[in-house]
């Protein structure tokens, strides 16, 4: 019985680790929002935008990559639940990089999505 007890916290402990890399890598994801956001106030085909677009193209890559690898350690519909966490990135990307205002309906939309978030991981 004990053994299953350690058994059992492990795979507790291995599925917290793995889903917070899940969220690390949907912020990866995310930051590429905020990249074509830089992009889209440079000159159109400028050497600025294109830098940018390229940067966009380049986490694009990276997250498809990640994506791939951290699909394997979950049931497809948790990590697309998971993925919803998007919106809180976003979020916090607006307001760190564009010093936007966060409303009370921003805040309780996260908040619904967190709470959903949290349900579908329990079925894991």
């Amino acid at each position: 019985m004990n053994n299953e007890k350690k058994v059992l916290d492990k795979n507790k402990k291995n599925l917290i680790r793995n889903i917070l890399i899940l969220q690390a890598i949907i912020a990866v994801y995310t930051l590429s929002s905020v990249v074509a956001k830089f992009a889209s106030g440079k000159e159109f085909l400028s050497i600025e935008f294109i830098v940018l677009y390229g940067v966009e193209i380049l986490i694009l890559g990276i997250y498809a990559v990640l994506w791939q690898q951290i699909i394997k350690k979950f049931q497809i519909s948790i990590a697309y639940a998971n993925r919803a966490m998007s919106l809180l990135w976003a979020i916090l990307w607006a307001v760190v990089f564009f010093h936007e205002e966060v409303t009370i309906k921003n805040i309780i939309g996260v908040i619904i999505v967190i709470i959903g978030t949290i349900i579908v991981n329990k079925d894991e």
